[in-house]
């Protein structure tokens, strides 16, 4: 049997050295740190990157701003660095290099604008010097050639955010009042001057009173904290945003100063308010509404509010902000509602017009909640302007109708539109008493124009060279049949003035001449060309026409003054002038169609008589309220009051009346017109109306001398001579006899009438009617 070999022995395991555990440890210790280190390397260049996103693109990337028209600045203008600085700053410019819409920097008298990639295409750098309060250079920075005039960036009028219009301005931490930052780091954060984005003692008074309180009763966030979530988190409550809240709010310590951090977050409540004229109480509400906004609104909660913004008074108080007196003073204070985003801009109904094209136009884009660019034709001086000459003007119209006992379901309302007559640009707008009161435009609604209309029934006389200026008409009680249907209308407190020239019956606002033109001219002729002009949505050629008895707009009104303005030329109204999107790629820019309705000689016509008008006739009070430049125009009283007039650098229409469309009871003389007058009076003061001049005569019109009571060339010994307009070949040749268009209307067949109603002042003769013209058929 063969031997078994020797058992081996395995030598029993020894226990490890302490060498190798500290291997162990230093590895583990290694792979942890090294993975730590990584980790949050990733992190901090994830949500540094995000964080200088957020901050090259602003606090609302994805927020439509809609602009008004550029300022023009031309050397030799009154100026200022303030004043330039001011409409920077409306513009939406700052003093940071990393806003998108551009920045400026003060530079001792000098100016200098540097426009970014989200600038207005119109808008060009340049360095602007100003000396004795004038422009004395401008030089392009791009070229470094001087150049007469630039356009200053256009004044940001509204945002369309989250399906609100708010207007956010970015402002610059040193704009804010001292009081305000007071009073939100008071009751938001009250060491937020000197932690590092966290509060230690706040947080464990927070994790002590939900101790005591057994629920989330104490809030611990600093300024930091809120402004990382509200800029880059959602509001889901998790350890991953509470992870996420703690990265943000230590880079942002690391990248922004404290006033830069401070100003990121009170933007958001503040923005739409000119803060810097805050008050004391003032800016303790708005400060006390941070944390709760809907549930502290002054306009839904005032006693909440009010409560609020003493617990703010009194945290100012006890952290040394406010003296015992400012603090007693200050909850003395009556509570004031300050407005944020409330109004949306200063041109509400103007901006609702804005809209409602961008909705029905352009309906595959997502104005809401993409950032686009759209710039309209709006001039915010004007806008102003028309602002402050309404609510003078209306104040007025109240006491004329107090006067007059005049009661009515609710107060009289008021339109006014001006626009640009070379190329129908609506430049400011107003279209009601108060936006917060009625949100009704009433610029676009639809109301008798009464005798405003009358210039069209002229016009279209002229064109055909059917009368003349001098020609004269009957106004007399008068007799109208179209078809089966018989028109009896009415002068002005039934004053008739017999035989007048063209001219005198247009100054006088007289009825019955006018009836009796569209009727010899042709009432479709008058149809027509209103139809020519933008007027003929609702118009009928029939008598009542030549009163201005069809419905219209305030805003077609002004558009179709722009026949005589514009020398003949019709241009359709718009406000839109281009829209880009947040590329910068240009998405629509909005060409204003035009025609040539009259011949220039005509539409001159047409202004001459309409410049008797605010000579000598119904529209001559604007001379008494103090506007001297050459102006034309017409006043109207249907239900309403109308003024409607022009000079050679703008046309305004103004209308006055009721909701319901009850009876006014005022004329156009004393409701419209002196707030057209008080407009135009502030509008030509400004640069681009200042040099509003003659209109000028064109080469087709002559001038005679005549007897404006006959309408014929004036003798030598004649007194009552004056000069007349006349097309050329169309002036009378002769001081008495033949016929033709010097000579008065004779043949209008005869047809007897009723005689004129009691109290009337004169029997008159049989009037007669024309037959019914074969277009009436």
């Amino acid at each position: 049997m063969a031997q078994r070999p020797p058992a081996t022995r395995v030598p029993a395991a020894t226990p490890p050295t302490r060498g190798r555990w500290f291997r162990i440890l230093v590895g583990a210790a290694v792979f942890v740190g090294t993975t730590t280190l990584l980790t949050t390397t990733f992190l901090y260049f994830h949500y540094s990157s995000l964080i200088d996103e957020k901050l090259k693109n602003g606090p609302f990337p994805n927020t439509s701003m809609i602009f008004a028209a550029p300022k023009s600045v031309a050397v030799g203008d009154e100026l200022t660095v303030p004043s330039v600085v001011s409409t920077l700053r409306n513009a939406g410019y700052s003093e940071s290099e990393n806003n998108r819409l551009g920045w400026y920097r003060v530079e001792g008298n000098s100016v200098r604008i540097l426009s970014g990639p989200d600038a207005s295409p119109d808008v060009e750098s340049v360095l602007l010097a100003i000396d004795n309060d004038k422009a004395t250079s401008i030089v392009s920075l791009s070229d470094q050639t001087s150049r007469r005039q630039i356009s200053l960036p256009p004044e940001l009028i509204t945002n369309l955010f989250d399906q609100k219009r708010e207007k956010r301005r970015i402002l610059g931490f040193k704009d804010l009042p001292r009081t305000l930052v007071d009073a939100v780091t008071s009751v938001e954060d009250k060491r937020f001057f000197e932690h590092a984005g966290f509060d230690p003692l706040r947080i464990l008074k927070a994790i002590y009173v939900d101790i005591k309180e057994r629920r989330a009763a104490e809030g611990a966030s600093t300024i930091t904290q809120q402004l990382a979530r509200n800029l880059w988190l959602t509001l889901d409550k998790n350890w991953k945003r509470k992870f996420e809240e703690l990265a943000i709010t230590l880079i942002l310590e690391q990248k922004l100063s404290k006033e830069e951090i401070w100003f990121g977050e009170a933007a958001q409540a503040f923005l739409g308010k000119d803060v810097r004229s805050l008050t004391l109480p003032e800016a303790a509400m708005l400060a006390g509404t941070i944390q709760r906004p809907s549930f502290t609104s002054p306009i839904r909660w005032p006693e909440r509010a009010k409560q609020r913004r003493n617990l703010v008074l009194q945290l100012m108080r006890d952290n040394g902000k406010i003296t015992d007196k400012a603090y007693a003073e200050a909850i003395a204070t009556p509570m004031t509602v300050v407005t944020g985003g409330g109004q949306s801009s200063d041109a509400p109904y103007f901006i609702d017009l804005v809209n409602d094209s961008l909705q029905s136009e352009f309906q595959d884009y997502d104005f809401q909640s993409r950032g686009f660019r759209i710039y309209t034709s709006l001039d915010p001086e004007l806008q102003r302007d028309a602002q402050e000459a309404v609510q003078i003007g209306m104040k007025k119209v109240d006491e004329a109708l107090e006067r007059r006992k005049k009661k009515n379901a609710g107060p009289a309302q008021v339109a006014l539109v001006a626009i640009d007559p070379s190329n129908g640009q609506i430049r400011a707008l107003v279209g009601g008493r108060s936006y917060g009161a009625s949100q009704l435009n009433r610029a676009q609604a639809r109301r008798q124009p009464g005798s405003v209309f009358k210039p069209f029934v002229y016009a279209a006389a002229l064109k055909n060279r059917t009368f003349t200026p001098a020609s004269i008409v009957d106004d007399e009680p008068t007799q109208f049949w179209f078809g089966s249907q018989l028109y009896e209308p009415d002068n002005h407190e039934s004053h008739f003035f017999g035989k007048v020239t063209l001219r005198t019956a247009l100054a006088k606002s007289l009825n019955i001449p006018a009836v009796k033109i569209a009727q010899e001219t042709g009432y479709g002729e008058v149809a027509q060309l209103a139809r020519q002009v933008g007027l003929g949505k609702t118009i009928r050629a029939t008598p009542s026409m030549a009163l201005g008895s069809y419905e219209t707009t305030p805003i077609e009104i002004a558009a179709a003054y722009t026949v005589f303005a514009n020398r003949g030329i019709y241009v359709a109204p718009s406000w839109i002038t281009g829209i880009r999107d947040s590329g910068g790629q240009e998405i629509a820019k909005k060409p204003n169609p035009s025609r040539r309705v009259l011949d220039e000689d005509v539409a001159y016509l047409m202004t001459n008589m309409m410049e008797e008008v605010v000579r000598s006739g119904t529209g001559a009070g604007i001379r008494s309220m103090g506007f001297s430049f050459p102006a034309a125009g017409k006043t109207g009283t249907s239900h309403d009051g109308w003024f409607a007039g022009y000079t050679t650098k703008l046309i305004c229409a103004v209308w006055v009346g009721f909701d319901d469309n009850a009876e006014l009871d005022l004329e156009g003389s004393r409701s419209a017109l002196p707030i057209w007058a008080e407009f135009m009076k502030r509008a030509h003061t400004k640069r681009p109306y200042r040099n509003a001049t003659e209109f000028p005569q064109p080469s087709g019109v002559v001038v005679a001398n005549i007897d404006p009571a006959t309408g014929k060339l004036a003798s030598g010994n004649n007194s009552n001579a004056r000069e007349e307009v006349y097309l050329q070949g169309t002036q009378p040749q002769a001081v008495d006899g033949g016929s033709g268009p010097g000579t008065a209307v004779s043949d209008w067949g005869a047809e007897p009438v009723r005689p004129q109603k009691a109290g009337g002042a004169r029997e008159v003769r049989p009037i007669p009617v024309a037959p019914k013209p074969s277009w009436a058929q």
